[in-house]
């Protein structure tokens, strides 16, 4: 049985295309044990990895030791490793008993995060995301949406910062349009999602709806990375910006409209026969002279809920599959 070290991303967006690699880690490796290393915000995301022999959460610091490493190869101590992955680029395993290593460096190309994971592993097709569900996930999600059936729109109108979020009111106003008797999803259930940051937001969207007389689900901070995970499974269709939860959704097979501004669609787009992106002006024209930590205001302002919903209901009306 191979042992298998595999050093994943902080960032749960980057986090969720890394499984691309670890997937094609554990088909080339049947029966490996996998002890993964990854920021702690990431951490839930591999919580289900068939296999799994620990997850240790590093912790970045800004200790120019490299403290967080020191602290790793503490607890990896002992080990020998088969293969090691190490996406975030370190030397880290170099200080392990290793007997094969694959090592992520970073490229000036313009491609898909995705293609440079598929040339890093050495893979002859492009690699896809993969995220394994446990039982504990689909239970909350059971308890979130409940036993009705029906269409499901997800909304994530969360980001990092700012300048990446589409304006509240305007995922508002495009609920109400698609789940109207006369839209895509009429009378479909509306679920909110985000972590514990995006709770503002979340609140906002929610009682805009509830004066025109629906009843979203807000369970933005409510649900572990997981859980929101499995309920994006089941859900119908996706629309957010660009975040961890828009590649979460992408990753689980859901129709998914990721909405761009500040960002690459081109670096960072969501993947897969059911995902789409959609922006308004390009991304060097938005980009042009802009310094990002002094952007207060939302810089998708020229994405219109008409071209949203247009592109919502392409997605649905072609089956889900974007062409």
């Amino acid at each position: 049985m191979a042992n298998i070290l595999f050093i994943g991303p902080n960032r749960i967006g980057d986090a969720v295309l890394s499984t691309a690699a670890l997937e094609h880690v554990l088909q080339a490796h049947p029966g490996a044990a996998v002890s993964i290393a990854c920021g702690p915000l990431a951490a839930p995301l591999y919580r289900a990895t068939p296999g799994l022999r620990a997850i240790h959460t590093v912790a970045k610091t800004r200790s120019r030791t490299g403290g967080h490493w020191l602290a790793l190869l503490r607890s990896l101590r002992g080990q020998r490793f088969d293969l090691a992955v190490d996406l975030r680029g370190t030397l880290t395993t170099f200080f392990l008993p290793v007997r094969n290593r694959i090592i992520h460096r970073k490229s000036n190309l313009l491609r898909h995060k995705l293609e440079e994971l598929t040339q890093t592993m050495g893979a002859q097709t492009r690699l896809r995301p993969c995220l394994h569900l446990d039982q504990d996930a689909r239970d909350a999600a059971d308890a979130a949406l409940g036993p009705e059936a029906g269409d499901t729109l997800a909304i994530g109108p969360g980001a990092n910062f700012i300048g990446k979020r589409w304006p509240p009111d305007r995922f508002a106003a495009l609920a109400r349009r698609l789940t109207s008797p006369s839209g895509p999803l009429p009378n479909a259930r509306i679920v909110i999602l985000g972590g514990p940051e995006d709770n503002a937001i979340g609140k906002e969207i929610e009682y805009s709806l509830r004066s025109d007389g629906l009843a979203p689900r807000d369970l933005v901070g409510q649900l572990d990375l997981l859980a929101c995970a499995a309920v994006l499974s089941r859900a119908t269709l996706f629309v957010g910006n660009d975040s961890g939860l828009m590649h979460m959704a992408a990753a689980t097979g859901v129709a998914t409209l990721g909405l761009f501004g500040p960002s690459d669609e081109r670096v960072y787009g969501p993947t897969g026969p059911r995902a789409r992106a959609l922006r308004g002006r390009a991304y060097d024209e938005i980009m042009a002279g802009k310094y990002m930590p002094n952007v207060t205001v939302s810089l998708m302002e020229d994405l219109s809920v008409d071209a949203v919903e247009e592109a919502s209901t392409h997605l649905l009306s072609a089956g889900g599959y974007a062409e």
